[in-house]
Parts: C-alpha cells; sequence; structure tokens
C-alpha cells in the first residue's frame, strides 16, 4: 500500500517569496544622517537608505 502525501497550499509569504516590493523597484528611502558631506569631491552629498532592505543611493545637492 503507498503512502498518502496531504496536499500543502504554499502561504502567502511563500508565494511572494522573490517578489517582494524592494525587488520590484519600490523601496523606502530614508535619509542616512550619519554622512553628509563627500571628502572626495568636496560637495555635500544626500545618502539615501532604503529600510527595508538596505541599500543606499547617494545623490548630490
Amino acid at each position: 500500500m503507498a503512502k498518502v502525501v496531504a496536499f500543502r497550499r504554499p502561504s502567502l509569504k511563500d508565494k511572494a517569496r522573490g517578489r517582494t516590493l524592494c525587488k520590484s523597484g519600490f523601496h523606502k528611502w530614508q535619509i542616512d544622517q550619519k554622512k553628509q558631506f563627500d571628502v572626495q569631491q568636496g560637495k555635500l552629498v544626500t545618502i539615501r537608505r532604503c529600510s527595508r532592505c538596505g541599500e543606499t543611493r547617494t545623490t548630490l545637492d
């Protein structure tokens, strides 16, 4: 006699894996106040860090 394996539906968390907001380009940018001045260029910069994934983006002001 064969063993019967119960079918388990994937949870929403498992279903959304790999398709999160940050991977789709919808980051939650917040300004990082720790470093505001670029020493090499001598210019004021704004460093934005995503609060979800930690990716950084730098813009000149």
